[in-house]
């Protein structure tokens, strides 16, 4: 007896034919080099306890549905390693070379969490990188030179990490650059010009940079500055003139000298943090002062205080060499609260019009210890100030000689 053939239905071998040529095609999706290049990445790297990032990084399936890895067609041009949500935990262990493989990437960036080890030097083959972002790991060694050939990098924040080094000269000439974020490092040496007509914001604070800064070493599309924290030196004073767009200032804890330009006053900055510096001269604002926070303290500035300081909420002119009476434009603001902060201790001030029962508004605080002037009233000062109420008159009149 013939054994009959069973026929199978044409939607299943359609069915069928589809599934094969998916299981065929699922390597292809991705282009190989890239694919490759994610697996070794992926081994470098693990979750920290409490991350499930890589839970579906599943390489029998398509790569470009991976979390943080997004594709434009066959190529990967978005890498985004780690959950990114607040208070998520990172990644650890190191950035394989394979990355430099990923030749269509625009964008990388790491998660805060524990990487630790060098940046490779292949991330300078990536010519298509735009923003580079691995703040707040443990990485240490050298800026690689070569980040400075990426001619379309736009950011680059390698902040709060381990770096060692100088900052590639190199950087500097990027013509599309606009965020460059390097505080909290351990570089040293100096810090490069910067030609980029963009670039609005830089951070390099709390590193161990040294050198002078020339007139033209920020352009003045900068918005924000932060250079606290370094050894850097020498006058200012030319280069602020240009800065003229600025909204955050810090250029505290260096060793710069010099005047500050007036009219650095009528900037448009929330925040002006000048302290623990040599900087000298007359401090003379060319308007009234709508800067909320003004530190000048622990610098060689003297001359009479200015009264366009006193619309300023937050004003430290302490440890100065400051002169003559205080505004009574200060007073009037301080008793009715409009200033927060005065501290004018460790001056060479010799009166201010203030009536010794005049009561300080809680919110407000006030200092005159150490002038040339027993303090008229009694308010509560910072402990660095010290005990004594007034400046020895032999240094006073040393002062007037």
């Amino acid at each position: 007896m013939a054994r009959r053939k069973t026929a199978i239905p044409l939607f299943l071998l359609c069915f069928l034919h589809i599934h094969f040529i998916l299981i065929l095609n699922v390597h292809a999706i991705l282009d190989p080099i890239d694919f490759l290049a994610l697996q070794s990445i992926r081994k470098s790297l693990q979750d920290m306890p409490g991350s499930t990032f890589f839970s579906d990084w599943d390489f029998t399936s398509d790569p470009c549905n991976f979390s943080g890895v997004f594709c434009d067609s066959d190529r990967v041009v978005s890498l985004n390693l780690g959950d990114p949500r607040a208070g998520s935990p990172g990644l650890t262990g190191r950035i394989d070379r394979a990355i430099g493989k990923l030749s269509s990437l625009a964008e990388f960036t790491v998660v805060p969490g524990r990487i630790y080890g060098r940046l490779p030097e292949s991330i300078s083959d990536l010519k298509n990188l735009r923003f580079l972002g691995i703040s707040r790991n443990f990485i240490s060694g050298e800026i690689p030179s070569g980040l400075g050939g990426l001619r379309l990098l736009r950011t680059v924040d390698l902040s709060f990490n381990q770096l060692a080094g100088v900052i590639p000269p190199a950087i500097g000439s990027l013509p599309e650059l606009t965020n460059l974020m390097l505080c909290h490092n351990k570089l040293t040496g100096s810090i490069p010009r910067f030609v980029s007509k963009t670039l609005s914001r830089v951070d390099l604070k709390h590193n161990a940079l040294s050198g002078s800064l020339g007139s033209d070493h920020f352009p003045p599309s900068m918005l924000y500055l932060s250079l606290a924290w370094n050894q850097l030196t020498g006058p200012v004073d030319q280069l602020l003139n240009r800065l003229d767009q600025l909204n955050y200032l810090d250029l505290s804890l260096n060793r710069f000298t010099g005047p500050i330009p007036g009219r650095i006053f009528s900037f448009p900055l929330t925040n002006l943090q000048l302290e623990r510096n040599q900087f000298s001269g007359p401090v003379r604002p060319l308007d009234q002062v709508s800067i909320a926070t003004v530190d000048l303290s622990y610098n060689r500035f003297y001359g009479q205080i200015s009264p366009m300081l006193a619309s300023v909420q937050n004003l430290y002119l302490n440890n100065n060499r400051f002169t003559g009476r205080v505004p009574a434009s200060f007073v009037n603001r301080l008793l009715d609260s409009s200033i927060q902060i005065l501290y004018l201790q460790h001056n060479y001030l010799t009166g201010i019009e203030i009536s010794p029962t005049a009561v300080i508004p809680l919110r407000s605080s006030l200092c005159l210890q150490y002038n040339c002037m027993v303090p008229p009233v009694e308010t509560p000062c910072p402990l660095r100030a010290g005990k004594e109420k007034t400046r020895p008159i032999a240094q006073c009149n040393q002062l007037k000689g």
